[in-house]
Formats: structure tokens, C-alpha cells, sequence
């Protein structure tokens, strides 16, 4: 008796531990995104930055995971949130220019709609900014409810949810953008004597003049991450008030690098790398790879890994177009050894530059060098920050490091980010990391041919392309003549005379798109190099192809000072097509004589239908003839 006693106890208590452990498999978890605005880990606390005051992240770190090589995907906010809504990367979809609208194959929906379909209730509060045609349906198919009332408290009772929170105070708009007095009113007021960081509690970064100017503008940054501080204490007191801290799963992290001149917008660690932590309540510990508890990870982290991991957390299935890895939760991804981003077009100005990072070191590619790293952009040019570097560059204030953000780039920057959090220390020309740089550019190199990158076509012809096919489907079709192209911008920003050479041969190619690039590369060789090639150039003012017209006037104009290369630039400003007018004045913004296109430029911006960034484009053009006052007002 005492036999099968004991046999039957055993059994009950084998079937209760299957039974619990089938309810702890059955039961989905919450799943809460918390992300701000713009913010490089070189400013939180948790990260080692003892200046800053960040005691809730801080917080969140100590009891999870903190990441060290997260990165978005792109350098200003709509590139990285497409990225992470479509979870494909920008440079494969199209998708990767500032607040376009270019059309996605209908296949590939938000990945909140796959949470849908696993019964979560999906809500975001509430910003979308998405590169993608139709970006109002496609919100309304991925979210239950995308607004600034959105949260999980609107589902249904028991149902599982996945909820956005989306925190502005760190956004470029409140560090550098809007007036002191704004900033005043809706960030330091809103904080205590005793919270806030004042003008001489922090190390200015050494590309900045430190002066006491500066210093009043910068410590903008550390106060608006103060008040997003509060902010996401007081969402995490909500929900564990609400009884679900503990059957929820928060993400927090930054939709890219630091809004500051230098960093948001540029092709460095300081545009890509974002604070990442993950928090797992005591139920869903053991779906972290990593532990818990402040546990620092190095693995590598891009925003296309978001989306399937997310699915895969939900229980649901990854469409094939994810290629990016699970991180967490069943059957986790190998780790990656290295990562590809990329940075193209923000607001007003036009960049490409594709990057490969192995979390230590960070190699950057700029296809458009001749273009510095404080370049016109409007939404900047109108902060104090900006004109006060201005100010200082035009009085020989600033020494060659802070100088060095004004002048062109070099073609290629590697920096060891570990050891060189600022990026001052350029590798790429250094003798002992020759073989690093170019396995680095061998990789690159590699994924733009395997990925097909489909932004090597200019913006212009993205659009027409977009109005019949989506690019992400184009770029696989044998139209896209992806070798020819890349190796013709693989060109661009070497400068020397057998390179010219081989760019003005290319000038008369067959594809549009390889002559394109090779004006595009022609553009950063040297004035005395360019000399030799008057004839060419002047020829290709009157290719067929629009962009490569337009680069080719305007290097003649520059050069030379031609007649017909004025008139033709005059013509393109007045151009219906914004892209086309766009890529004229950003080329205007390089040459030496702006002067005689000061009235067709005004008159570009007067155009019925401009859009934003023509306009903007336009008055940074007056603007750096002083023109036109640099405040808020003149955005548009």
C-alpha cells in the first residue's frame, strides 16, 4: 500500500510540474517598448557617464541586461523606425532618405500585425515617422491604436499586449533645435534645483569650444535626459501599479545616436550606437540568454533584429523577408561578428555613407565626401549650438580637431571606438590597422553587392522607380545592374589622377546610374585635378540623365566659372521636380560664388508645391550668404 502510495504521489506531482511547466510555456508575456529620442549611451549613467543623472535606466540596467554594442540602423529617427517596423534594412528596401514615402511590397507589413495574429494587443504612443507609401494604412494595419491616449489599458481583459512608449524630451528639437526660451520653459522648469545639471557639471565633448556660450547650450542634452529620466519612472510605476510589472518584458533603448552636431545624422559611432536594456521579469528569466541582474552583453545588436525577436518572444512565425536575428526567447540566432548600417539623406541634406562595425572598432565608407560633417542641414542650422560654432569657425576660434567638423571628409574613417569614444583619432591611414581595414572594407563591399543597395540609386530615380514597383523588388531584378553601379561609386572619394581617369571614362557608360556615380566622384577630386578635364565635363553637362547634368554644372560652374553651366543650374532650381531642385542647391551649398543665384533660389523656394526639404535647402542657401536670419521661423 505504502508502495503504490508512493507511486502515486509521485505521479500527481510529475503531472503538476508538467501542467506548470505547459502554463509557464502557454502563457505569452506583455511586452513593453520604452524609447527616447536621439540619445548616445556616451550620456547615460549606467553607460559610465558619471555626469549624468539617469537613476531609472540606471535602475533598469542594474536588474537586467545592458547591452554595449547596440546600433540602429540609420542616424535620424524615420530610417531607423522603418527599419524597425519593417525589420529590413533601409539600404534593401529603399527606405533609408529622411520622411520619404516609397512603396514596400504589400507582403511586408509592420511586425506588430504578426503580434496580432498571436491574439497580443498592439498599441503605439505614438510616433510612426515611416518611409513607406501609404504610412496611414500602414500604421492603422500594424497598430490596434497608434495615438498619444494608446496603452496597454485599452485591450481586453487577460490579453496579452504589446505596447510602445515614445518619450520626445530627448529629441533634438529640445537639446539643440528650439529656442533657449523653449527649452526653458518646457524642459528645465519642469525640473527641480536640485535635479537639474547646470553649465559646470559635465566634460565637454573635445570637438566643441568649450566656452561658457557652449556650455549653456550643451548642458541641454543632459537636462532633457533628466526629464526623460523622470518620465520613464513614472510609465514603469504605472504599469507595476496596474499589477503587470511582472508578466512583462521592457525593452528600453534610443532611436539613434546623440542630437547634436556631429552625431545624429553622421555615419560615426556617435550617429549609430544606442543604449539598449532588456528587463525580464522573475517568469520569463530564463528566456534571457544572457542572465540577469547587470549582466553587461557584447553581443551585436541592430535594429533588424527587433522585429524577429519580437515574433519569436510571441510565439509567432518569421516571415522570410526577416532576416535579422532572434535574441531572445526559443531558439536564440548565432551571434554576429560583425554588423553593416548605413546613413543616406536627412531632412535637406544628401549623404551616403555605409558602415561596418565589430562593436570595438567602427568603419565608415562616405560615398560624398567632398561633404562635411557639420553640413547644412536646416533643423540644425537654426540652433544657438550651431551658429555659435559657426561664429567661431568664421573667427578662427576653434583649433583643428573642432575645425575638422567643417572641412570634407576623408574618404574612409576607422575609428577604435573603445579606446576613442569621441572619434578623434582617424585609423584608416594609420600602417598597423591596414589589414583591418581592409577586411572591414572587404566586408562591406560584400554586403552592398550580396544585399543589392538599392540607395546607390539617387532619390530621383528611387521615386520614379517606386511609382511602379517597390525598390526592395526592383533591386532583385536584372534592371539593377548592381556590379557596374557599385563600382562606379566605389570610386568616389579617391582621389588621385588614375582614379579621375577612370571616372571620366565612365562618364560616357551605357547605364545612367554608372555615369551618375562617376560625376558623384568626380565632384571630390581636387580643383587643380579637375582642370584637365574641361572638355569632358562640359560634355556631361548635357547628358540626358538629370543628376548627372546637374552634378556636371555645377563642378563647371565651380571650376570655371561658365555661363552654360549657370544657366543650367538656373534651370533645375526652377525644376517642378523637388528632388531634382534639391540636388541643384546642394551642390550650390559647395561652390565658391553663390552670387548670382541668390534671386532663382528665392524664387525656387516661392514655387507652388515645394516641399519641405527644397525650402529648407533654400533658405540654409541664403542663410550662408546671411541672407536670411537662422530662428525658428524660417524652417519652411
Amino acid at each position: 500500500m505504502q508502495i503504490q502510495y508512493i507511486v502515486k504521489s509521485l505521479f500527481c506531482g510529475m503531472m503538476l510540474f508538467l501542467i506548470s511547466c505547459q502554463s509557464k510555456v502557454d502563457e505569452k508575456p506583455n511586452i513593453l517598448w520604452i524609447t527616447i529620442e536621439d540619445t548616445s549611451p556616451h550620456f547615460i549613467g549606467c553607460y559610465g557617464n558619471n555626469n549624468a543623472s539617469t537613476p531609472v535606466i540606471d535602475e533598469l540596467a542594474a536588474e537586467g541586461v545592458r547591452f554595449e554594442n547596440a546600433f540602429s540602423t540609420g542616424t535620424v529617427c524615420s530610417p531607423s523606425r522603418t527599419a524597425i517596423i519593417t525589420g529590413v534594412k533601409t539600404y534593401k528596401a529603399g527606405t533609408g532618405n529622411h520622411r520619404s514615402a516609397i512603396s514596400v511590397p504589400d507582403y511586408m507589413k509592420g511586425f506588430p500585425y504578426y503580434l496580432q495574429q498571436q491574439g497580443y494587443y498592439t498599441s503605439n504612443n505614438k510616433k510612426t515617422d515611416y518611409n513607406v507609401a501609404d504610412e496611414k494604412g500602414y500604421t492603422a494595419e500594424a497598430w490596434h491604436e497608434s495615438a498619444d491616449t494608446a496603452g496597454w489599458w485599452n485591450r481586453a481583459k487577460g490579453q496579452p499586449f504589446f505596447a510602445v512608449f515614445n518619450f520626445m524630451d530627448s529629441h533634438q528639437s529640445r537639446t539643440m533645435t528650439h529656442t533657449y526660451g523653449w527649452y526653458k520653459k518646457q524642459v528645465l522648469n519642469k525640473l527641480s534645483e536640485e535635479e537639474r545639471i547646470t553649465e559646470d557639471d559635465f566634460e565637454m565633448p573635445p570637438f566643441y569650444n568649450d566656452t561658457p556660450k557652449m556650455r549653456k547650450q550643451f548642458a541641454r542634452v543632459y537636462n532633457s535626459l533628466k526629464l526623460t529620466d523622470n518620465k520613464v519612472g513614472a510609465l514603469l510605476q504605472r504599469l507595476e501599479a496596474d499589477g503587470l510589472k511582472e508578466n512583462t518584458i521592457i525593452f528600453f533603448y534610443a532611436d539613434h545616436g546623440e542630437g547634436i552636431p556631429r552625431g545624429k545624422t553622421n555615419g560615426i559611432n556617435l550617429g549609430y550606437r544606442v543604449p539598449f536594456i532588456a528587463w525580464f521579469p522573475e517568469k520569463y528569466k530564463h528566456l534571457s540568454p544572457w542572465g540577469t541582474g547587470g549582466v553587461l552583453t557584447d553581443d551585436l545588436v541592430s535594429f533588424e533584429d527587433l522585429a524577429p525577436t519580437v515574433i519569436n518572444l510571441a510565439g509567432g512565425v518569421i516571415p522570410d523577408h526577416m532576416t535579422g536575428r532572434v535574441l531572445m526567447g526559443e531558439n536564440t540566432s548565432q551571434k554576429a561578428e560583425h554588423l553593416v548600417l548605413s546613413s543616406d539623406r536627412a531632412d535637406n541634406g544628401i549623404d551616403l555613407v555605409r558602415t561596418v562595425t565589430n562593436g570595438k572598432y567602427i568603419y565608415s565608407r562616405n560615398f560624398m565626401p567632398y561633404i562635411p560633417e557639420a553640413r547644412y542641414i536646416r533643423y540644425m542650422e537654426i540652433s544657438e549650438i550651431k551658429q555659435l560654432m559657426r561664429t567661431d569657425l568664421n573667427q578662427n576660434k576653434l583649433n583643428p580637431i573642432q575645425k575638422r567638423l567643417f572641412e570634407s571628409r576623408a574618404t574612409e574613417f576607422l575609428y577604435d571606438v573603445e579606446n576613442d569614444q569621441w572619434e578623434l583619432n582617424n585609423l584608416a591611414e594609420n600602417p598597423s590597422h591596414q589589414e583591418l581595414l581592409n577586411e572591414m572594407r572587404a566586408l562591406l563591399k560584400k554586403e552592398m553587392l550580396d544585399s543589392r543597395d538599392i540607395l546607390l540609386m539617387p532619390e530621383y530615380e528611387l521615386e520614379l522607380i517606386a511609382k511602379t514597383q517597390a525598390p526592395y523588388e526592383y533591386r532583385l531584378s536584372n534592371d539593377y545592374a548592381i556590379n557596374e553601379i557599385l563600382e562606379s561609386a566605389w570610386l568616389a572619394g579617391i582621389r588621385n589622377d588614375e582614379t579621375a581617369a577612370m571616372q571620366i571614362e565612365n562618364l560616357s557608360h551605357t547605364n545612367k546610374i554608372v555615369r551618375y556615380w562617376a560625376a558623384v566622384g568626380l565632384r571630390s577630386q581636387s580643383n587643380e585635378l579637375l582642370l584637365s578635364y574641361q572638355k569632358e565635363l562640359k560634355q556631361a553637362m548635357s547628358d540626358h540623365y538629370a543628376p548627372l547634368a546637374i552634378t556636371a554644372a555645377a563642378m563647371v560652374y565651380n571650376q570655371f566659372n561658365d555661363s552654360e553651366a549657370e544657366t543650367i543650374l538656373k534651370r533645375y532650381l526652377l525644376h517642378e521636380n523637388d528632388m531634382l531642385a534639391l540636388l541643384t542647391i546642394h551642390y550650390l551649398m559647395y561652390v565658391d560664388n553663390k552670387e548670382p543665384f541668390v534671386e532663382t533660389v528665392k524664387a525656387s523656394r516661392e514655387m507652388e508645391g515645394r516641399t519641405y526639404n527644397p525650402k529648407a535647402a533654400a533658405v540654409d542657401f541664403l542663410g550662408s550668404l546671411g541672407l536670411v536670419p537662422n530662428n525658428p521661423s524660417h524652417r519652411q
